[in-house]
């Protein structure tokens, strides 16, 4: 049995950071929605990681697996935007934790290191008196964060790509 250790993640993790929001996506199927560019995608998640990283607009955490000899191999992680948001009937306080990047290498799946991610997230938004956490959750991730208390919201969040 591997032997797993969670630490906050650095701009310095970046490389598997992007590699597991093209996973997460690929095992979505949306990675072959029509224009789809994978290498654009991947430069402007990286630039977009150097901004929000370096002012903690964006806390990550990475799971790494201790039993990969002398270069630890990143096999999970997740993080969340932190971004001010109006209190309302159902999520009180002015910030809210918006979770995504949740993701675990396959081979590593069924330990609980998203649920490790996950708690770390609820952690840090306690420590930081964030008092409400959103997400959109995939079918894999949908029984795990039910089963941490999450609960689908009777509102829809809905999308516009403007071009």
């Amino acid at each position: 049995m591997p032997t797993y250790a969670l630490r906050r993640a650095s701009i310095d993790d970046a490389d598997a950071l992007v590699r597991h929001r093209i996973r997460m996506f690929e095992d979505m199927g949306r990675m072959s929605d029509p224009g789809v560019d994978v290498d654009r995608l991947t430069a402007e998640y990286r630039e977009w990681l150097d901004r929000v990283m370096a002012n903690d607009t964006y806390v990550s955490w990475v799971v790494e697996d201790q039993d990969a000899g002398a270069t630890r191999t990143i096999v999970a992680g997740g993080g969340a935007t932190i971004i001010p948001w109006p209190p309302g009937p159902t999520y009180p306080g002015s910030r809210l934790a918006f979770v995504y990047n949740v993701y675990t290498e396959p081979e590593h799946r069924g330990q609980g290191l998203a649920r490790r991610v996950m708690t770390a997230v609820h952690e840090y938004c306690r420590e930081h008196g964030i008092r409400s956490i959103a997400l959109n959750a995939s079918e894999f991730g949908q029984p795990l964060y039910e089963a941490m208390g999450y609960v689908v919201t009777p509102s829809p969040m809905m999308f516009l790509a403007l071009r």
